[in-house]
């Protein structure tokens, strides 16, 4: 649930040895004191999720590559993250016609965390094109205790052949007027060394996403592409998935985990940035990527029911 998938709904429809050999690390020269928390059971079992963990539509590298993200972050936030609280018919709902069917998962930080919340969502619906899309997504937001950037990780599938993915860690800064958080989060860390990683895969492409916002919202670093392979077909897509994308996607989380939480101290003058920043950011969100599909692929009264918890949580 990015901002990536705007268009997609009325849209037509050799390996890297070192990433198989070792796990991508880097060594940093900024200190981030890392988030230690007790390990909780996994949302499919105690958080709540409605189906959330299924993923009933996903391929088994998906599917794989998402319930171990998921695994990570709680375990490695733990007792940070509350149950989710949405309503059952909010985190898994469909339409009249059975074409359209998702999930829906919210976890919220608790009051002394640094994270606002924690957000995964499926989607599954038949196109009018004929075509089948799919979207997993994992996205974490933090609030203004921390500057440090958000998570974010999307999957976007139209055919066994072609999918696209979106990874990234989006500034909560300017990044012109604060170099020293491009340099400290971006570069310190070796995130955009990690993110060319996949440049050097044969079916990689450049995806450019058509709302300039977008392109504008996420940092240097992101990684959006689109994975094809026609001559390989469905095969190769989900091989390159459950190792390439897999084993950046791992990296990048580790990064993210590794300095969400720096324990800087943040001014209260920089902390009313961050909170406007942020409300843009959702607000954004809600606006290009919700507004208008939810009710073409739910009917207006889902729409309305999923907006209005979205806005909630998302304090808009």
């Amino acid at each position: 649930m990015a901002l990536i998938t705007c268009k997609i709904f009325t849209s037509s429809p050799p390996l890297i040895s070192t990433l198989k050999t070792r796990p991508l690390t880097t060594t940093t020269t900024t200190t981030c004191r890392c988030i230690r928390a007790s390990p909780a059971p996994l949302m499919s079992n105690s958080g709540g999720g409605g189906g959330f963990m299924e993923f009933p539509y996903a391929s088994p590298p998906v599917r794989d590559l998402m319930a171990d993200l998921v695994s990570t972050v709680e375990n490695r936030l733990g007792s940070l993250l509350l149950p989710c609280t949405l309503p059952a018919d909010v985190q898994r709902y469909r339409n009249d016609s059975g074409t359209a069917d998702a999930a829906l998962l919210v976890r919220s930080g608790i009051a002394s965390s640094p994270i606002d919340f924690m957000l995964g969502s499926w989607l599954h619906c038949q196109l009018p094109t004929g075509a089948t899309l799919n979207i997993t997504s994992l996205s974490c937001y933090l609030n203004d205790s921390t500057d440090a950037p958000h998570f974010l990780f999307e999957l976007i599938q139209t055919s066994g052949t072609s999918i696209i993915v979106v990874l990234d860690l989006p500034p909560r800064k300017d990044l012109v007027l604060h170099p020293d958080y491009l340099q400290k989060f971006y570069e310190d860390t070796g995130l955009d060394i990690t993110r060319q990683f996949l440049d050097k895969v044969a079916e990689v492409r450049p995806f450019v996403s058509s709302s300039l916002f977008t392109r504008s919202a996420v940092s240097p670093s992101a990684i959006l592409v689109r994975i094809e392979s026609e001559a390989g077909g469905s095969g190769r897509v989900e091989e390159i998935v459950g190792d390439d994308v897999r084993a950046v996607a791992t990296e990048v989380l580790r990064i993210w985990l590794d300095c969400l939480n720096g324990r800087q101290e943040v001014e209260d003058v920089e902390r009313n940035d961050l909170r406007r920043r942020d409300r843009i950011f959702k607000s954004k969100i809600i606006e290009i990527d919700l507004v208008s599909n939810l009710p073409r692929l739910f009917g207006q009264e889902t729409a309305d029911r999923i907006l209005a918890a979205l806005r909630g949580v998302f304090g808009i």
